[in-house]
């Protein structure tokens, strides 16, 4: 790194900081994310004739509170399978990756891959704007959550629909219990709801359910194939019709 940019980047790194929202610590990102989602899921039930049965406050997200095998799946897909085998990544490396991302280059193939895009995800999300903010905010938020942190804090801010944030919203909204009652099959068809797939109105719908199951059906062999769930577990589950074709 040359003089100029030793010098510069830190002064640009204030300067950016300065524009974005107190984000210091763990306490400042739930404040914000919490005062974003409250808000957008007021709004949503002031316009209900019918008001929903979610609940309007933000509770701090929790690791434990998720499903094993719904944070399998998600990092599986999001092709990081060995993300929580792997060292957190630290100093310039990740100061190289974050800075690179400004300009959309991937510097390596590693799990801090994922360790950007759930920081991007929760940076976007408390309205950092442009790709410099974003960077700014992906580097604060970084220092002070680790990996299960980052998951966490995705997971239960993600928006899938107008008022609808957050996996546990999502699972009472998609399949009509809580998220910890789902099984596995079930839980498979959930990441094809959420994002990197997003399916989420196909499955509402119940949009073409042979199709469903047979993109079901890859993604736990995703996790079969990384030894992140017993082959007999995963072929069971294969075997399950699709929820949405069950009578309650």
């Amino acid at each position: 790194m040359s003089v100029v940019a030793m010098v510069l980047v830190p002064v640009i790194y204030l300067y950016i900081g300065a524009q974005l929202p107190t984000l210091e610590s763990e306490f400042d990102l739930e404040r914000l994310l919490k005062q974003s989602i409250e808000s957008e899921r007021k709004s949503v039930q002031l316009g209900l004739y019918e008001k929903s049965k979610l609940p309007i406050n933000f509770v701090r997200p929790d690791f434990a509170r998720l499903p094993k095998n719904l944070v399998a799946f998600q990092i599986t897909e999001r092709g990081c399978p060995t993300f929580f085998q792997t060292p957190r990544e630290e100093g310039f490396r990740w100061a190289k990756r974050v800075m690179l991302g400004v300009i959309n280059i991937e510097p390596e193939d590693s799990d801090g891959w994922c360790e950007h895009v759930f920081a991007q995800n929760l940076a976007v999300r408390i309205g950092a704007k442009g790709k410099l903010e974003q960077a700014v905010a992906i580097y604060k938020i970084h220092r002070f959550l680790k990996k299960d942190g980052l998951i966490a804090y995705d997971l239960h801010s993600m928006r899938v629909e107008e008022g609808v944030i957050g996996v546990e919203d999502a699972a009472k909204e998609l399949f009509k219990k809580p998220l910890t009652e789902l099984t596995l099959s079930q839980l498979a068809e959930f990441q094809l709801a959420l994002p990197p797939h997003g399916y989420w109105s196909q499955m509402r719908s119940c949009q073409n359910p042979i199709l469903i199951k047979q993109n079901r059906d890859i993604v736990i062999d995703n996790l079969r194939r990384m030894s992140l769930v017993p082959d007999d577990l995963a072929k069971s589950a294969q075997r399950q019709p699709v929820a949405c074709t069950q009578e309650d």
